[in-house]
C-alpha cells in the first residue's frame, strides 16, 4: 500500500513532495535543535516577551500597531485601541504644544526679575570659589571657609555703603542749609528778575502748584523709596543666594554633571572643570586690579586735595569691573571733581589717569590674569555693549566670563568636531 508521505522505514525519496519536512538522522541532533523543538511546541505564556534575539510573531509585538491591546490588571476595564493619527488630532497637539510654549515663555518674562538674581548669584559664587578652594587647602573646613569669603565680601560692601553715603547725606544736607541764601541771591539779581518778568515765571510757577503736582511730587517721593528699599533687597537676596551657591557648590556641579550621559560624562566634566577654573581665576583676577586701582585713586586724591577721596576710590573700583569702558568711566567722573576743585587738580587728574590705564593695560593686567581666558578685545567689547542691552550694568560684568566660556566650548568641542568632518 502506498503513502503520499514519507514511508515509515526510511527517509523520503530526494525529489519528494517539497511540502513535507524532511526529519533529521536519529542520533544528529544536538542541544540545540532539541531546544528549538521544545519550544516551538511550548506554548508562550500570552504578554510573555519573546527569547532575546528572537522576533515576535506579528500581531504580538508592542510596537505592532495591529497587536491587540493589553488587558493589564484589569482594574479599571479592558484600555481601548490606540487613537489613529488624523489631522484633528494632529493640530490639536500643535495648539497644545505652541500654548505651553507661550506659557513658559510668560512665566519666564515675569520671573525675569529674579533669574537676573540667580545668574549675579551664580557668577559670585563661581569668582569666590577659588578662594573657598585656597583656604580648604590650608587645612580650614568647608564651612568655616565659606563663612570666611562671606564675611570678607559683607566688609567690602559695608565699605563701600560707609564710603558712598555720607558725602550724599553731607553734600545733600549743605544743598538744604544753603537754599534760602541761593533764592535770596537770584532775587537780588537783576538779569534774572528781568527774565522772570519777561516769562512770567512767577505765574506760571502758582499755576502748575495744584493738588496733582503736589500728588505726583509725593508718587515721586514714594517712588524714590521704593527703588531704595527694592535695591536694598536686590542686595540681601543676591548676597544670601550666592552663600548657598558657595556651600553647595560641589554638589551643584556633580548633580549637573550627572545629567549628562555617562559615555560623555568624563570629556564634559574636564572641560567644564576647566571653565569654571578659568572664569573664576578671570573674576578673582578682575576683582584684585579693581581694589588696586581704587587703592591708588584714593592715595592720589588724598595727594590732591579732593574732596571724599573714599568715595571716589570707590566709584573708581566699581566702575573698573566693567570691561573695556569701566576705567575710562572712573576716570571721567574723577576729573570733573578734580576741574570741579581746581583746574590744576583736574589737570593731575587727567595725567595720573592717563599713565596709571597705561601701566594696568600692559603691566597689571597680564600679571594678573595670566592664568584666566584672554578673550579677543572685539569679543568682550561687543559682548559688554550686548550685556548693558539686555540687562544693564550688570551684564556688562559678566559679559567677558560668559565670553569665556563660550570661546573655550568653540575651541575644545566645537572646532574639532568641524575639523573632523
Amino acid at each position: 500500500m502506498t503513502q503520499d508521505g514519507p514511508t515509515a522505514d526510511g527517509p523520503e525519496p530526494e525529489g519528494s513532495g517539497a511540502g513535507h519536512p524532511v526529519p533529521e538522522p536519529a542520533g544528529s541532533e544536538g542541544p540545540a535543535a532539541e531546544g528549538r523543538r521544545a519550544h516551538r511546541h511550548t506554548p508562550r505564556p500570552e504578554g510573555a516577551e519573546p527569547p532575546h534575539g528572537e522576533a515576535a510573531p506579528a500581531g504580538e509585538s508592542p510596537d505592532d500597531p495591529i497587536a491587540p491591546p493589553s488587558t493589564g490588571s484589569g482594574r479599571f476595564g479592558p484600555p481601548g485601541r490606540p487613537l489613529r493619527r488624523n489631522s484633528f488630532l494632529v493640530g490639536f497637539t500643535w495648539a497644545l504644544g505652541a500654548l505651553a510654549a507661550y506659557s513658559l515663555y510668560g512665566g519666564i518674562r515675569n520671573a525675569a526679575g529674579i533669574l537676573v538674581l540667580v545668574v549675579i548669584a551664580l557668577f559670585l559664587a563661581i569668582g569666590l570659589n577659588p578662594a573657598v578652594v585656597r583656604l580648604r587647602s590650608w587645612g580650614l573646613p568647608h564651612a568655616l571657609s565659606v563663612g570666611l569669603v562671606a564675611f570678607a565680601v559683607l566688609l567690602l560692601l559695608c565699605g563701600g555703603v560707609v564710603a558712598l553715603v555720607p558725602p550724599i547725606i553731607t553734600q545733600s544736607g549743605q544743598f538744604i542749609e544753603q537754599l534760602p541764601t541761593y533764592i535770596e541771591e537770584l532775587r537780588r539779581s537783576e538779569t534774572v528778575n528781568e527774565l522772570v518778568e519777561r516769562y512770567d515765571v512767577v505765574e506760571k510757577v502758582q499755576g502748575a502748584v495744584n493738588a496733582g503736582t503736589v500728588g505726583r511730587a509725593l508718587g515721586g517721593v514714594l517712588g524714590g523709596a521704593q527703588l531704595l528699599f527694592g535695591t536694598l533687597f536686590k542686595a540681601l537676596t543676591v548676597l544670601v543666594l550666592t552663600i548657598y551657591f558657595l556651600a553647595y557648590f560641589n554638589r551643584l556641579r556633580t548633580l549637573a554633571y550627572s545629567l549628562v550621559p555617562r559615555s560623555r560624562r568624563e570629556r564634559v566634566q574636564l572641560i567644564g572643570d576647566e571653565i569654571l577654573t578659568r572664569v573664576g581665576a578671570y573674576m578673582v583676577g578682575a576683582l584684585c586690579i579693581a581694589v588696586l586701582a581704587g587703592l591708588s585713586t584714593f592715595v592720589f586724591a588724598l595727594i590732591v586735595g579732593l574732596a571724599y577721596p573714599m568715595a571716589l576710590a570707590v566709584v573708581v573700583a566699581v566702575t573698573d569691573l566693567i570691561p573695556q569702558i569701566g576705567a575710562t568711566l572712573g576716570a571721567i567722573i574723577v576729573s570733573l571733581v578734580g576741574f570741579a576743585t581746581d583746574l590744576s587738580a583736574g589737570i593731575a587728574c587727567v595725567i595720573f589717569f592717563l599713565v596709571y590705564q597705561q601701566v594696568e593695560n600692559y603691566l597689571i593686567y597680564p600679571k594678573v590674569m595670566r592664568r584666566s581666558v584672554h578673550v579677543n578685545e572685539v569679543a568682550a567689547l561687543l559682548a559688554a555693549l550686548l550685556g548693558v542691552g539686555l540687562i544693564g550694568v550688570v551684564g556688562a560684568l559678566i559679559a567677558i566670563p560668559t565670553v569665556a566660556a563660550i570661546q573655550i566650548i568653540l575651541r575644545e568641542v566645537v572646532l574639532p568636531r568641524q575639523q573632523a568632518r
